[in-house]
C-alpha cells in the first residue's frame, strides 16, 4: 500500500457547473497552467462529448501543459469514450474518467435497470476506455447513497476489468464526514483488490453538512 497522495482537480469540469462560472478555451488554459505551477497532479479538463467548446478545450489544454495527466470525464457510452479518446490525442499523459450511478436511486429512476446489469455497463466501459488508455479511473456516480456491500462489488468489478483509479463520489452531499470516512474503510477492508488501485474521493457540501473535503486521491 502507498502512502503518495494524488491531487485531482476538476475545476475546469465540475466546477464550471457553478452558476455565472463559465470559462472559454483561452480562461482554460491560464487555469490549468496555473494548476501545473501549482503541482496538480491530474486537471479534469473536461467533458468532451457534452460540447464543442469542452472537446476543443480538452485539446488545447492538452497541448499547453507538460507534466500533468490530462483527464476527459464520459458516462458508460462507447460514443462517449471514443470522443473522449479523440480529444485526449495531444496529451503527454491521459486518462479516461468513465462511470455510472450506484446508488439504488439512479439504478431504478435514471437507467430503469438494476444491479447486475449496472455492473455489466461499468465493467464493459472499463475495458473499452482500457483500449484508448491504460490509466482509467471509474466513477460510482452517488457513491453517498449506494449500499456499502454493493459498492464493494462494483468497485472489485471494475478494478479485476482494468480501472487504475476508483472515485467514490458523494455526488448529492448525502455523507456526513463520519459517514464518508466508514464507507472508504469498508471499501479498503472488503475489496479484495483495493490495492491495485488508487481511491480518489470527491465531496459535495450541497446539503450545508459539511461534508466538503479536499479534492485529491490516493490509498
Amino acid at each position: 500500500m502507498s502512502d503518495r497522495l494524488y491531487i485531482f482537480d476538476t475545476t475546469l469540469r465540475d466546477g464550471e457547473q457553478v452558476p455565472g462560472c463559465q470559462l472559454n478555451t483561452v480562461e482554460k488554459i491560464q487555469v490549468a497552467k496555473a494548476l501545473e505551477q501549482l503541482g496538480v497532479d491530474v486537471i479534469e479538463a473536461g467533458f468532451p462529448i457534452s460540447s464543442p467548446g469542452d472537446f476543443n478545450s480538452v485539446i488545447e489544454i492538452s497541448k499547453a501543459v507538460t507534466w500533468p495527466t490530462i483527464c476527459a470525464l464520459t458516462r458508460a457510452v462507447q460514443k462517449d469514450i471514443d470522443v473522449a479518446a479523440d480529444a485526449l490525442q495531444y496529451a503527454k499523459h491521459k486518462r479516461i474518467h468513465t462511470g455510472i450511478g450506484t446508488s439504488d436511486s439512479h439504478i431504478k429512476y435514471k437507467f430503469n435497470s438494476n444491479r447486475e446489469e449496472i455492473i455489466e455497463r461499468g465493467v464493459a466501459a472499463v475495458k473499452y476506455a482500457k483500449k484508448f488508455v491504460e490509466d482509467v479511473e471509474f466513477y460510482c456516480e452517488d457513491a453517498g447513497r449506494t449500499e456499502n456491500e454493493y459498492l464493494a462489488r462494483v468497485v472489485e468489478a471494475v478494478i479485476a476489468a482494468g480501472a487504475t483509479v476508483v472515485n467514490i463520489p458523494d455526488t448529492t452531499g448525502y455523507c456526513l464526514p463520519q459517514e464518508y470516512f466508514e464507507k472508504i474503510k469498508y471499501l479498503k477492508e472488503h475489496v479484495s483488490n483495493i490495492d491495485k488501485a488508487i481511491i480518489s474521493t470527491h465531496c459535495h457540501n450541497d446539503l450545508g453538512n459539511d461534508s466538503e473535503v479536499p479534492q485529491g486521491t490516493g490509498h
